[in-house]
Parts: C-alpha cells; sequence; structure tokens
C-alpha cells in the first residue's frame, strides 16, 4: 500500500489499529474523528486531522474505520455506509506478529491485531475487526462487520454472521454457526448454532435476551424480511 492510511476514529480500537500500522511500516497520515474536541490533538504520537467531513479531500488517501463496542457494535457498518466509499479505498491492516497462510482471504477495510492467528482456508470479510491473540481455525468464514475480540478461539468450518460480536476469550465448536448481528459474552463457551439478533453468554452459552435496538436494525437492512413485497 503506497497510499497515506487514515484511521476514522480515535478511541480505543482505532489506537491499536494505529499502532499496528506503524508496526507494518504503512504510511499513517493520521485519524479522522467527529469529535470536534479532539480535532488539532494527537492521540499516542498520531494527528487527529478533523472529522470524516474531510474524507472527500483526501483524494491520495486508504481508509479504515475502527469505530465499534458491545454496546454499539454496529456502528463500523453506519459510518461505512455513510461514508459511501468505493471498496479500493479501504485499506487492510494487518500486525506484523499475525500469522496468516497462503489460502486465507482477509477482505478490504479489515484489521489483524497482533499474534492473531488464520491456520488454513480462512476467509475473513470486510471491515471485520480481529483483536489480538485470537485463532481461526481451517475453514472458518468471518462475514462482514464482525468484531472478534481478544483471545477469542473458533473451532474449525465456524460460521460467523455479518456484523456478530464475540467477546473477550470466547470459544466456539467446530461446525458451529453464530447469527449475523448477533453477541456472545466475554469467556462464553458455544456449543451450538446462535441464532440471528441475540444475546448469548456462559459456559454453555445460553440466550439471554435480543439483541441492542442498533443491531436489531441492522440486521433488517441485510437480512430479507419474508412476505416482504419486492
Amino acid at each position: 500500500m503506497t497510499a497515506r492510511l487514515v484511521i476514522i476514529g480515535a478511541g480505543g480500537f482505532a489506537r491499536e489499529t494505529a499502532q499496528a500500522a506503524r508496526a507494518a511500516g504503512l504510511p499513517l497520515a493520521g485519524h479522522l474523528d467527529d469529535d470536534p474536541r479532539l480535532h488539532g490533538c494527537t492521540v499516542d504520537g498520531v494527528p487527529v486531522l478533523g472529522g470524516t467531513e474531510r474524507i472527500r479531500k483526501l483524494k491520495d488517501a486508504s481508509f479504515v474505520v475502527c469505530v465499534g463496542s458491545p454496546r454499539d457494535y454496529a456502528s463500523r457498518a453506519r459510518i461505512v455506509r455513510r461514508l459511501g466509499l468505493s471498496e479500493d479505498r479501504y485499506a487492510t491492516v494487518v500486525h506484523p506478529t499475525a500469522a496468516v497462510s497462503a489460502s486465507s482471504v482477509i477482505g478490504p477495510g479489515t484489521v489483524l491485531l497482533a499474534h492473531t492467528v488464520l491456520t488454513a482456508a480462512v476467509r475473513v470479510g470486510r471491515h471485520v475487526a480481529v483483536m489480538p491473540q485470537t485463532v481461526l481455525t481451517h475453514d472458518d468464514e468471518v462475514g462482514d462487520f464482525a468484531t472478534l475480540a481478544s483471545g477469542v478461539r473458533l473451532g474449525g468450518t465456524v460460521r460467523v454472521g455479518r456484523g456478530a460480536y464475540l467477546g473477550a476469550g470466547a470459544l466456539v465448536r467446530e461446525g458451529t454457526a453464530i447469527g449475523p448481528w448477533s453477541l456472545v459474552g466475554m469467556g462464553s463457551v458455544v456449543l451450538g448454532d446462535v441464532p440471528p439478533g441475540e444475546v448469548w453468554a456462559g459456559s454453555p452459552a445460553r440466550r439471554l435476551r435480543a439483541a441492542a435496538p442498533t443491531a436489531l436494525e441492522e440486521l433488517l437492512h441485510s437480512v430479507p424480511v419474508r412476505g416482504a413485497k419486492a
């Protein structure tokens, strides 16, 4: 990547991504964040260049959107949709300590932080956040906008749906599916399929409730409603 990298967001995940980009030797320009209190400041030595309205002026830059938390894990998808950039404007950031097999594929806008592992034929979609020491094993598939927090472990042939959030240390049994826009709590042990748009936690993981309204709204955007007219 020769274009300057601009990170959308200046919170925790964005700061981690900036350090990963530096470690990988990427040409880092700075952050864009819509909090005016940050404009003109530096975060961990990286400047905050202004708000996201500056994107149109940064024609020689590539971008990665680094926002989201368990409280609103649909925010990354909303921002990508609002920005309306073509896929070729998004970078992929991979920390140099990540182990990515030659048979694995990573989509644009995705971030792999330190010591993540993709063993064989793993497919990771667009705008996915993979936190440190996460392990994805053979034939796993991770959908667009998903978040895998630190220390997540997926058995082989696991399917993580679009926008799903897996909390730190979650373990997922081989052959299991995590539904789109669902949330799995930290330290959970998932032994069976998790339906779309639900919150599961525990060992073994069990349903707690429906997902947050923002996640359910995104689920409606991405999953056709039965009986709806074209």
